[in-house]
C-alpha cells in the first residue's frame, strides 16, 4: 500500500507539472502572437481581428518613387500581395479598410482600389480624418462605406509635380487619367461622373486650388459614401454582411446537393 501511495503521489506530481508546462506554453504562445501582431501593425499597419482583416490606408499613397523617411506612407507593394493573400485565405471572411490619407500616386491608388473592389469577401471602408484625392476611389471601392461626422474628402483635378512638357498630348493624358478615376468612382458609388467633374472644377471653395471639400454628411448627400458612422457601425455592418455571405453559400451548397 505504501508503494502504491508513493506511485500515485508521483503520478499526481507529474500531472501537475504537465499542466503547469502546458499552461506556460500557452501563455508563451499568446505572448508571441501578441508580439507578432504589434510588429505587423507597426511595420505595415495591418492586423487580423479573428476572421476580419484590418487594412489601413494612411498618410500618402506611395507609388514608384520612394518618399522621404519623414513622410507617413502606404506602400502599394505591401498592400497588393496582402489583398491577394486575403482572397486566397479560408480563415479571413471580411475586410475592414480604415482611411486617413492625403492621397498620392494615382496609378498606385487605383491599383489598390481595383484590388479591393475585385475581392469576393465582404468589404467595408471607414473614412476617419480624411480620404482625399486618390483616397476617394479607395474609399468607394468597398461593398459599403462609412465616414465619421468630422471626416473629410477633397475632390480635385489630376495634377503632377515636377517638369511637365507643355504639349497638347500632356493635357490629353491628364484628361484620360481623370476620366479613369471618375469612371471608377461612378461605377462604385451613387455619384455620376459628370457631378464628380463639377466638384473637381469648383473654384469657389478652395482658396488656392480648384476642387470641393465634403465633410461627413456632405459626402453621404452627394452619394460618395453610404452612411455616417464610426468603428462600431462599420464592424456591425461587416459582421452582418459576412453572416449573409455564409447563409448564401450554405443555400448554394444545399441547392447543388438537391440537384
Amino acid at each position: 500500500m505504501g508503494k502504491n501511495r508513493k506511485e500515485n503521489h508521483h503520478k499526481n506530481d507529474h500531472s501537475e507539472k504537465s499542466k503547469e508546462n502546458k499552461g506556460g506554453n500557452i501563455k508563451e504562445e499568446k505572448r508571441e502572437q501578441e508580439k507578432h501582431l504589434d510588429e505587423r501593425i507597426e511595420e505595415i499597419g495591418q492586423a487580423t481581428l479573428g476572421d476580419i482583416h484590418l487594412l489601413t490606408i494612411i498618410g500618402e499613397v506611395e507609388g514608384h518613387d520612394v518618399l522621404s523617411n519623414n513622410t507617413k506612407t502606404t506602400k502599394y507593394e505591401h498592400i497588393l500581395p496582402q489583398l491577394a493573400a486575403i482572397e486566397d485565405s479560408r480563415e479571413i471572411q471580411g475586410v475592414l479598410v480604415l482611411l486617413n490619407t492625403m492621397g498620392g500616386d494615382v496609378e498606385a491608388g487605383l491599383a489598390i482600389a481595383e484590388m479591393i473592389a475585385s475581392l469576393s469577401k465582404p468589404t467595408v471602408s471607414l473614412v476617419l480624418g480624411g480620404s482625399h484625392s486618390i483616397g476617394v476611389p479607395i474609399a468607394v471601392s468597398t461593398d459599403y462605406s462609412f465616414i465619421v461626422p468630422s471626416g473629410t474628402m477633397v475632390i480635385h483635378p489630376v495634377r503632377m509635380n515636377g517638369m511637365v512638357i507643355g504639349a497638347p498630348q500632356t493635357f490629353e493624358y491628364f484628361k484620360q487619367m481623370q476620366d479613369r478615376i471618375a469612371g471608377f468612382v461612378e461605377s462604385h458609388c451613387g455619384v455620376s461622373a459628370k457631378r464628380l467633374e463639377e466638384m473637381m472644377m469648383e473654384t469657389g471653395i478652395l482658396t488656392k486650388d480648384m476642387g470641393t471639400i465634403l465633410v461627413g454628411e456632405d459626402a453621404v448627400r452627394e452619394g460618395l459614401i453610404n452612411q455616417v458612422g464610426g468603428i462600431r457601425e462599420a464592424l456591425g455592418k461587416l459582421y452582418e454582411m459576412m453572416k449573409e455571405t455564409k447563409v448564401s453559400a450554405s443555400c448554394d451548397r444545399d441547392a447543388r446537393y438537391a440537384e
